[in-house]
């Protein structure tokens, strides 16, 4: 039987890859399109993954580097999960969460309880990372109002935050062009400096720049007034803002701060939670800060279900039960909240997780980031940077000037089409290839990743120098 399905896969990519192409330029509106281009492009065609490599339609293999989006985190085609997905669905596909419940998600909810910080106890579920942060700012707004405080609604957020792509959640983002085009609820959001150590201005220390970040922070608080502010929302690592490694110190400081003035912390671990950093949540057993919600996604089912959520923190709930209004409704929900199917996908995927995975994370983690980092010996690399399984290597025209290469901004994407015909996959963001392999990667895997993006980069060299724009 497995060997006739994986048979169907491979005659399904060859023969069937063209009428996709074409039923996609036709019909299919891309995520992330451009106006010229809108309803009329076609991507890269993948037909199959196995491990930590995907199958294009024309037979390539390649490395999945950023494992599907920072969520294929057990690796592609794991039977275990399609088990899963198949059992649970023949004894229950769906039930409506406004007034009936499943037994997977209560037991989901408890195990991810327990790997929380702090007194984080209770899950809301959602569909993925955008919707489990619009959850928690409309969370907080209905905090605040039923505690009297209907004017404790600012939030604050950061350059470089990718936060997601609803209307809420998309307005804290922060990266360059995001927002360029689109509309956003900016009268709610207040926008503070992105902690990029390889951006901080010439000749500041990392003490004296993690400085200026918490006293921004503060001045921020008494500028505006906390009366005024609901929460912060911050990635422990801003992924796709370039793989943000904040200072050390700077996140505790921060915390404190939100906990001084009543300022709710939102610690958005869509990417960093279920494994990339080598644990189920980053917040407390790498950072050291107990949050007042955790935000996650992603690799909560490695990708193989549409899931997220929010862990609020008992405290708020306490809170929200004591108050003078107890028929107050929280009323916001989803009709794909705490889906059994993608529940029970989260729960085996979970005890891989803690099986092996973990584990093995951290253990590979040093070699990966210490591969990655002998790619600064190429003249275009200004800077490697990353953490756990998620790294970053930042092209620079000027290492003096630290140039985002102004003349082409899409060397991401030349590296990535270099790298693509060597048999990788790479996440270009402008000037940017960012990597987080599935966490199952070996170091001999590692290598071969390494070795390519290494060869992508230089052939990009080339190019440049051939067309004069770069003497690198």
């Amino acid at each position: 039987m497995a060997a006739a399905r994986d048979l169907r896969a491979t005659e399904t990519a060859a023969d069937g890859g063209d009428d996709a192409i074409e039923l996609a330029k036709r019909h299919l509106i891309q995520p992330w399109p451009y106006a010229g281009s809108v309803g009329a492009e076609a991507r890269a065609l993948i037909g199959e993954g196995d491990g930590i490599y995907i199958t294009d339609n024309t037979g390539k293999r390649l490395i999945d580097g950023p494992a599907g989006m920072w969520c294929v985190n057990i690796g592609h085609r794991r039977e275990e999960l399609a088990e899963v997905m198949y059992d649970q669905a023949m004894a229950l596909s769906y039930n409506t969460p406004w007034y009936t419940m499943n037994a997977p998600s209560a037991e989901l909810a408890m195990r991810i309880a327990g790997h929380a910080p702090g007194d984080l106890s209770h899950v809301f579920y959602t569909t993925g990372g955008s919707s489990a942060v619009e959850t928690a700012l409309r969370f907080m707004q209905f905090y605040n109002n039923v505690r009297g405080r209907p004017e404790k609604k600012l939030i604050l957020s950061r350059g470089g935050a990718y936060h997601g792509s609803t209307y809420l959640s998309a307005s804290l983002n922060g990266r360059p062009r995001d927002r360029d085009w689109m509309d956003g609820a900016d009268d709610l959001v207040v926008k503070l400096s992105s902690p990029d150590p390889f951006r901080r201005p010439a000749g500041m220390s990392l003490a004296v720049f993690t400085d200026f970040l918490v006293d921004q922070f503060r001045g921020t608080v008494a500028r505006v007034g906390a009366d005024k502010i609901g929460a912060f929302v911050g990635e422990p690592v801003q992924a796709s803002g370039g793989v943000v490694v904040p200072p050390d110190g700077y996140l505790k400081r921060i915390r404190e701060i939100c906990r001084e003035n009543d300022i709710l912390y939102v610690s958005d671990e869509v990417v960093t939670a279920f494994g990339r950093l080598g644990h189920v949540f980053a917040s407390g057993d790498v950072f050291g800060i107990d949050p007042d919600m955790i935000t996650f996604a992603k690799g909560v089912t490695s990708g193989y279900f549409p899931l997220g959520g929010v862990i609020i923190s008992e405290r708020l709930l306490e809170e929200l039960r004591r108050s003078n209004h107890p028929d107050a409704m929280f009323g916001h929900g989803l009709t794909y909240t705490s889906h059994p199917v993608g529940c029970a996908v989260a729960l085996r995927n979970l005890d891989i997780l803690e099986e092996s995975v973990l584990a093995h994370t951290r253990e590979v983690a040093p070699y990966f980031q210490a591969q990655l980092k002998t790619l600064e010996e190429l003249p275009l690399v200004g800077e490697v940077r990353g953490m756990g399984l998620m790294g970053c290597v930042e092209c620079v025209a000027d290492r003096e000037s630290k140039d985002p290469l102004q003349l082409d901004k899409d060397v991401g994407k030349r590296i990535d089409a270099h790298c693509h015909e060597l048999g990788l996959l790479v996440r270009p963001l402008i000037n940017m290839c960012v990597m987080s392999p599935p966490l199952i990667i070996t170091r001999e895997q590692i290598d071969d990743m390494v070795g390519i993006l290494r060869e992508g980069i230089s052939r990009t060299m080339d190019d440049l120098r051939k067309e004069g724009v770069w003497r690198g």
